[in-house]
């Protein structure tokens, strides 16, 4: 066998034991993270009128909430997607592709803001829509969902609809006659 043949056989190995490591560390983060996400709660039959949406974003990534790096995998929730996100009386319908859809029952939304970034995506700025929600009573410290809206335009309308589920149902709107 020559050095060169060697040396080919050697850097095959290091590249399959990175992407084993990889591998092992991504499904020991997901063990982990169902403690924390045992189910995804699902969307009821009626969502009530829609107050945003569709909006064409991409999904990033949920993480811990307080902290942008400590990503929850459990439920396919690391998985990086385009989606779209319609915001209703009922929660957050977030439609995802190439990953389940992840709904978040308007009484488990704590707050929404901007963020420079999280897990999977840094941009600067505020340009990160950040969803804060708890999805299990017993976790108080609850999840971040990092969303980044196709247009920046939308980023602000996107932040004030999820603002409006953490008063309650929209008031109810005064028809001219």
């Amino acid at each position: 066998m020559t050095r060169q043949a060697v040396s080919t056989v050697v850097l095959v190995l290091v590249v399959i034991v990175v992407f084993w490591g990889m591998r092992a560390g991504w499904q020991a983060r997901t063990r982990r993270s169902s403690t924390l996400v045992s189910t995804l709660p699902g969307a009821p039959a009626e969502l009530g009128a829609e107050r945003l949406g569709p909006v064409d974003a991409t999904y990033v990534s949920t993480t811990r909430a307080g902290d942008w790096l400590d990503r929850v995998t459990a439920e396919g929730l690391g998985v990086r997607s385009p989606a779209q996100i319609s915001v209703f009386d009922a929660g957050v319908r977030i439609t995802r592709q190439g990953a389940s859809d992840l709904f978040v029952p308007a009484a488990a939304v704590r707050a929404a803001t901007g963020a420079p970034g999280m897990a999977g995506k840094v941009v600067g700025g505020e340009g990160l829509v950040v969803l804060t929600w708890q999805a299990d009573a017993d976790d108080p410290r609850g999840l971040d969902t990092g969303l980044r809206p196709k247009h920046a335009a939308d980023r602000e309308r996107l932040i004030d609809a999820l603002t409006t589920l953490t008063r309650g149902p929209a008031p109810a709107q005064e028809e001219n006659s």
